[in-house]
């Protein structure tokens, strides 16, 4: 296997370049660590897996083997542990890392249990509301102006591989379509979410996490949607995701 010790070798800079580019113009990302590649690999077969196309294999040199190495069939390159931790941007390089080319967003008609996040800027929080939303039934995961993105190496780490498994689609404008549309907001007029239909077509927004809807025109067919707290000023916008994610599944279970 070829090893990789310098910054200026041609083929780590042709590496660094693929990965440079963050948010919708991203072509490329990296999984770092096995558990991350094999939580992929897992679920590979799934629509948000197969936008992860494996282009090239990064073993850390005295690194053994990983058993997805062949399996896959793509090129290992072996990269020497400074080359490896300037990658993962950490303390500890990972063993193995894989590099994937992304696929296009989805496209058609939104399936019928749909989450939405809008402006939710840390990756941590929207890794934690992709995978509640996946976790109670949620089909697909809209991301509106503002968000963190999904598919940079950290966040895909640090997020546990929440876009394995839900495929995400950018969305430029709030776009009603014959579904029900909420926005979860605790302000004046808001409807509890007791009292709310959560029946499909259902379209579950999430705000940013400082100040929420303040500023965004919603469309009419956009209900604000309230969870009833007490003492605190307001729920993590996580939090509060994974709540209503929850309260659709139990009333949806069969």
């Amino acid at each position: 296997m070829p090893l990789v010790t310098s910054k200026a070798n041609p083929r780590f800079r042709d590496l660094r370049d693929r990965l440079k580019d963050g948010g919708a113009r991203r072509e490329a990302t990296l999984l770092l660590g096995e558990k991350l590649i094999e939580a992929w690999a897992e679920g590979r077969r799934r629509p948000a897996g197969q936008r992860f196309r494996p282009a090239l294999w990064l073993r850390l040199d005295q690194a053994g083997p990983h058993p997805l190495e062949a399996e896959l069939g793509v090129e290992t390159l072996v990269l020497g542990e400074a080359l490896m931790r300037d990658l993962a941007d950490a303390g500890s390089p990972p063993a193995h890392a894989l590099l994937a080319e992304l696929g296009p967003d989805p496209a058609g008609p939104l399936p019928g249990r749909v989450i939405g996040a809008w402006g939710i800027q840390d990756p941590g929080n929207l890794g934690a509301l992709l995978r509640s939303a996946a976790a109670f039934g949620f089909q697909e995961a809209l991301l509106g102006p503002g968000c963190a993105d999904p598919f940079a190496p950290k966040a895909l780490r640090g997020s546990m591989g929440a876009a394995f498994l839900l495929p995400l689609r950018r969305v430029a404008a709030l776009t009603p379509d014959a579904g029900r549309w909420y926005a979860l907001d605790g302000g004046p007029g808001a409807l509890p979410l007791a009292e709310a239909d959560l029946s499909e077509p259902l379209r579950l927004w999430v705000g940013n996490e400082g100040h929420g809807w303040t500023g965004v025109d919603l469309p009419g067919a956009v209900q604000r949607l309230a969870i009833p707290i007490r003492g605190v000023e307001s729920l993590n916008a996580a939090v509060a995701a994974g709540i209503a994610c929850y309260e659709t599944d139990r009333r949806l279970r069969p």
